[in-house]
């Protein structure tokens, strides 16, 4: 009787010990949450148009960061990150035997340059190119949309994800 009035009060400690126990064998495995790759150029500006979603989330993404700093001109920046072109394309990838589609593919485009305020390049005009699947359904017509809107919510987080890499590796020009 008393073991079992001892464990019942034991039980709620159990998952704070587990927790303890997890977060030991993490940081002594050298776990480590991810970090932005510092930059090599202390300010920025983004010239992107002002339809450009992905330069919104850039923004975002490097605001949420310590460096670099955006500048609101581009006199200011020691870089600056030029969005040429973002594009968002559907092809029909199959069709079912009676002839609707079965799969598209969805593609997502980012067209970029970065150069300093000598006009000179950092990175020479460049793009990064994506691409996804995606069933298509005629009886679930609002949730395809709705999956085709969050593969291209997607596709632009992981095209952020793709320019900070690149902007680390990026160099003044000599």
């Amino acid at each position: 009787m008393r073991y079992r009035q001892a464990l019942g009060e034991n039980r709620c400690c159990v998952p704070y010990v587990v927790l303890l126990l997890f977060s030991i064998v993490l940081t002594g495995c050298g776990f480590h949450l991810s970090a932005a790759p510092p930059l090599p150029f202390e300010t920025m500006y983004i010239d992107a148009p002002r339809y450009a979603s992905f330069a919104g989330e850039l923004k975002r993404y490097i605001e949420s960061g310590e460096q670099p700093k955006l500048v609101a001109r581009p006199e200011e920046a020691q870089v600056v990150l030029q969005v040429l072109n973002e594009t968002q394309e559907v092809q029909i990838l199959s069709l079912t035997s009676a002839g609707q589609v079965a799969e598209y593919l969805l593609r997502y485009r980012v067209t970029y340059r970065l150069h300093d305020n000598a006009n000179k390049d950092w990175i020479p005009p460049n793009e990064i190119s994506l691409r996804r699947d995606l069933t298509y359904d005629n009886q679930a017509v609002l949730a395809k949309e709705n999956e085709q809107a969050l593969l291209y919510q997607s596709m632009r987080e992981d095209a952020v994800r793709q320019m900070m890499r690149r902007l680390s590796q990026a160099r003044a020009p000599t």
